[in-house]
């Protein structure tokens, strides 16, 4: 069947239910026709690059299930592809919706390519790194239409969503040298354009040239994801002027891509405390026009190396609940080192917890069933239902294995003093015998 529309936008604009908009509403729980109506509106997004030919899709945004993004890649420090490879497969495994390659060294083309060719899950890259791996050549000495030209690249390497840093223009700039932080710009992209702004004394190129980068995604229905090169990197930076001042020139940028039938999806705040993260989600809302929010954390406290996937977790579900769609998982390797598989796994089990716990708070259709039936294999003590509904079945058994106790129907912890056991016997009008069994 020819294809008569160029993005998934565009298709909505013109009342057109898309395979992909069918099989998105179905995991849903949602008539496509009100999916069509929210694509069109930009409050949903389904980044399906047309040359991701493996591509299970998915939506973001708003009324629907949160997501999470998987981070992995190669370095100087750690060019281990076949490690990367595995990381691929156990995003897959464990349900991780996108991953997103921040690869900056190497192959990196390839790399790219074989997953758009093998991996279900939506691809994401930063094409302002890869740039400097591809040219191979200083910061400075690269052109406008050289970055432009690496964003064409990763469109036709099947690329889903591409994080563009395009508001941290010259004004913006201004506005972060004026206002002192603790951290400075932690984003490795932002920092990127702004020193080649700083050395060049030219205006960000793909603000300057918005419109042809917004071209690009149009001919292959990329997702562009306008990056946050100002997001806080500590909770003190949290919320000040370069912050919100880039989230206001997003928000036009937003609306021009949404001209331009190229869907939109805002980054947001990398470190920002507990009470500050709902008001940050209403002010994107309001900022951004609806476009859905992906936040990287948001982490509640700067002490806990080591354990940043649950600083992770704990900002992550609280962002969802009030309004973001999309969470980046964070690792217990954040801020230390590159993750390893045990990393990868921890920091996808913390952000679908996240993500699971803040559908269950938005009330979505069906977002409790996993956990009513949780609640009925335990209370009729029935171990290996509980496994098999857990969110890690293999650890969930392990930990019962690893000390058995001495009756079947009860664990190490409780043994004969189980009340879900004893509450069992006594409704059925039996006696509960602690020490007489």
């Amino acid at each position: 069947m020819e294809r008569n529309y160029t993005t998934q936008m565009d298709a909505a604009k013109q009342g057109i239910i898309t395979d992909e908009m069918k099989k998105v509403a179905a995991k849903e729980h949602m008539e496509p026709e009100k999916l069509r109506e929210l694509v069109a509106k930009g409050q949903v997004i389904i980044p399906a690059n047309k040359n991701h030919t493996a591509l299970d899709p998915n939506g973001i945004g708003h009324a629907l299930t949160t997501k999470i993004n998987v981070n992995l890649g190669a370095s100087k420090d750690a060019e281990d592809w076949e490690l990367e490879y595995k990381k691929v497969d156990m995003a897959v495994n464990y349900g991780a919706e996108a991953i997103m390659d921040l690869s900056s060294c190497g192959d990196t083309s390839s790399f790219r390519r074989h997953i758009a060719s093998k991996c279900p899950a939506m691809l994401g890259t930063v094409p302002i790194y890869d740039a400097l791996v591809y040219y191979r050549k200083e910061l400075k000495q690269i052109t406008a239409k050289e970055w432009l030209d690496v964003v064409r690249l990763h469109a036709q390497d099947g690329v889903d969503f591409l994080t563009i840093h395009c508001g941290i223009n010259r004004e913006t700039a201004e506005k972060f040298k004026r206002n002192k932080r603790k951290m400075n710009i932690v984003s490795r992209g932002g920092s990127i354009i702004y020193a080649w702004m700083q050395m060049t004394g030219n205006e960000n190129p793909f603000f300057e040239y918005y419109d042809e980068l917004l071209d690009i995604c149009r001919e292959y229905d990329v997702t562009i994801s306008l990056g946050d090169a100002c997001r806080p990197g500590c909770i003190d930076d949290a919320t000040d002027a370069a912050q919100v001042e880039e989230l206001m020139t997003l928000g036009e940028l937003t609306l021009r891509a949404w001209e331009r039938d190229v869907q939109v999806m805002i980054e947001g705040p990398g470190h920002m405390p507990m009470n500050q993260i709902a008001a940050n989600m209403e002010i994107q809302k309001t900022l951004c026009h609806g476009a859905p929010f992906y936040v990287l954390g948001p982490l509640v406290t700067d002490i806990a190396p080591g354990y940043d996937h649950i600083t992770s977790a704990i900002g992550g579900a609280m962002a969802a609940w009030h309004g973001a769609a999309f969470l980046c998982y964070v690792t217990p390797a954040e801020h230390l080192r590159l993750p390893d598989l045990d990393d990868v796994k921890e920091g996808i089990m913390a952000s679908k917890i996240a993500a699971h716990a803040a559908d269950i708070a938005k009330g979505l259709p069906h977002a409790t069933d996993a956990d009513n039936a949780m609640a009925d294999a335990r209370r009729v003590l029935d171990w290996e239902k509980q496994f098999k509904i857990a969110i890690d079945p293999e650890k969930a058994k392990a930990y019962r294995e690893s000390a058995a106790p001495e009756k079947e129907d009860s664990c190490s912890m409780c043994g004969n003093f189980c009340s879900v056991r004893n509450m069992n016997k006594i409704l059925e009008g039996g006696e509960v015998k602690i020490f007489g069994e």
